[in-house]
């Protein structure tokens, strides 16, 4: 592997302190990890889908910005931490896929439980940041590790703020104190809040959704505590929850847009019955759980019905 393909911690930086640099950056392991990761969430899920815009709103006293008309913010050249729930195992490969997919431009790098990274050490090498939780000293790598994110406008420093699976649905939502600290007297930068849930919906496998909430300028709140921090971005995430959990049980795909496109139908001999049933309806077969009755009509029944 050459050296073009390895982003070392220098570029972007304004720290002199190789203790508050992140790691150096494979793009090309990083590149086939990606590859994989979204061929794995095509074979479990049925799409990972991103809820649409939030309503365009005036800029709050307490620092919310207005998210343009899209369904993620507009982070120009900012540094970033995007802090999110933590409902399952899978929330790590969502993040990586909605950060490739919107911000193809930034490495991407988030702490885990340096005992999981244990078992995959070339994670180490894409981004993943192994922390003692628990720890003083994985609080303190935990905090530098952030603040170095925060001078890179290269990077989306990833948290799973709850700091272990918790519910979509449990309320208030609570977050780790460690994210608060790392938005506390930050000079530059933004912090996003992304909500993601895994409902079941009509078909055999699950969905992947996900919501982003207004972004937040740190250097709005220069003299904010890292207690009124966690205390509004517990707030900011609650209210993203909120949102994307009243679309998820509306069951509507309109509102969101596809990320990845998953498996449809049962599969075996099921969909084959299906499948043969159709032809001799004249209809086009479509695998979804949804259309049981194969609506869309061949080119033979609707020349048919149009001679009738």
């Amino acid at each position: 592997m050459g050296t073009q393909n390895v982003i070392h911690p220098r570029e972007g930086m304004h720290t002199d302190s190789s203790r508050q640099r992140l790691p150096p950056f494979s793009v090309f392991l990083n590149g086939w990890f990606l590859f994989y990761v979204q061929r794995y969430l095509r074979r479990h899920f049925h799409a990972v889908r991103l809820l649409g815009a939030l309503e365009p709103s005036n800029p709050s006293s307490n620092g919310l910005r207005t998210q343009a008309a899209n369904d993620h913010p507009d982070i120009g050249s900012e540094p970033v931490i995007l802090y999110t729930n933590h409902p399952s195992w899978w929330d790590p490969l969502v993040f990586l896929t909605l950060a490739a997919k919107l911000y193809p431009g930034r490495l991407s790098y988030g702490p885990i439980d340096a005992r999981a990274l244990g078992h995959y050490r070339f994670m180490e090498r894409i981004g993943f940041l192994g922390i003692d939780q628990g720890t003083w000293r994985g609080s303190a790598r935990f905090l530098r590790m952030a603040r170095a994110a925060l001078h890179r406008s290269d990077v989306i420093f990833w948290i799973t703020s709850q700091g272990e699976f918790v519910d979509p649905r449990q309320r208030p939502v609570g977050i780790r104190p460690g994210v608060g600290h790392a938005a506390e007297g930050a000079s530059r930068g933004l912090i996003v809040p992304l909500a993601v849930e895994y409902p079941f919906w009509t078909e055999r496998f699950p969905e992947a959704l996900a919501a982003f909430g207004p972004a937040m300028r740190l250097a709005d709140a220069p003299n904010r505590s890292a207690a009124e921090w966690n205390r509004l971005l517990a707030q900011a995430l609650e209210a993203t929850q909120d949102r994307l959990a009243e679309a998820s049980q509306r069951r509507d795909p309109a509102a969101f847009r596809t990320i990845v496109s998953g498996r449809v139908g049962v599969g075996g001999i099921y969909d084959w019955i299906r499948r043969i049933a159709a032809w001799c309806r004249g209809r086009t077969f479509d695998a979804a759980h949804g259309n049981w009755d194969d609506k869309r009509a061949s080119p033979r029944v609707a020349h048919n019905e149009a001679s009738q």
